[in-house]
């Protein structure tokens, strides 16, 4: 194939189409996934403060019962893995799963490493900082957020709270959400690029065969073709095709050439 003009012309054509489709798309796709994950964090923080502001009037009353109706309604929604509150001693105190209440939290596991990785605990963390994706026991991944709960000037003088002025932190709220969704959308999202990028390279490649064909490969056929009936008689009866332009001068001065070579004969 490629010792012949079509082949060195169109192989080359074709494959460096078909990887500058291959890799626009991988680029495309990674672009895409990172938005996906960055609007999916930003839905768990939002998630996150929308659930430490509807506890936050219960936390000032010492309701309890509230509270813990706020965190079980939230748990039983579609796509909540899980939702916690533990106090500054890692002990979980609420909890959508019962099982959990009065467990004490590893301080390395993952998604406590982050704030107790140094001798002093971080207590500010930014958004990006506050998420972590792993595999819950079920198998199913999960984007969990850890938020900070702060004490705040109306937290420490609250007459229901011993919380000193000087304590940054009182506990922290960890809600994890299912990627289920996101997986599936990622997955549908990667078979229409694969449809998309095939269509794509069989247009595209399709497209310049055939300008390839008419604007270079089928002229240079004629050409051959008339430069190879140039040792005939009756060559010079026959005038050149026409062609485009360049491929035209040449066979016209192949014609002269034959023509001056017969006439001095």
């Amino acid at each position: 194939m490629f010792t012949t003009l079509a082949g060195k012309a169109l192989v080359p054509v074709g494959l460096a189409v078909t990887g500058f489709m291959v890799v626009c798309c991988l680029i495309l796709y990674s672009v895409i996934r990172e938005d996906l994950h960055h609007a999916e964090i930003i839905h768990a923080t939002n998630l996150a403060d929308t659930v430490l502001k509807s506890a936050r009037y219960a936390m000032h009353k010492s309701d309890r019962e509230t509270l813990s109706t706020i965190i079980r309604n939230v748990g039983e929604q579609r796509g909540v893995d899980h939702v916690r509150i533990f106090n500054k001693k890692g002990i979980v105190v609420f909890s959508a799963n019962p099982e959990e209440i009065n467990r004490q939290v590893d301080k390395k596991a993952e998604g406590c490493v982050v704030c107790h990785k140094g001798t002093v605990p971080v207590t500010t963390l930014g958004t990006m900082q506050q998420s972590r994706t792993f595999r819950n026991q079920q198998g199913m991944d999960v984007m969990a957020i850890t938020a900070p709960i702060y004490n705040e000037p109306d937290c420490s003088s609250a007459a229901c709270h011993v919380h000193i002025a000087s304590q940054r932190v009182l506990g922290t709220l960890d809600i994890g959400l299912s990627r289920t969704e996101l997986e599936k959308s990622l997955s549908m999202l990667r078979i229409q690029m694969i449809i998309f990028t095939i269509l794509s390279l069989i247009l595209t490649i399709g497209g310049v065969t055939a300008i390839l064909w008419r604007s270079i490969l089928l002229p240079v056929q004629k050409l051959r073709i008339y430069a190879e009936s140039a040792e005939d008689d009756d060559f010079i009866r026959e005038p050149p095709p026409h062609l485009s332009h360049d491929l035209d001068i040449i066979a016209s001065n192949l014609y002269k050439v034959k023509k001056s070579d017969a006439d001095r004969k």
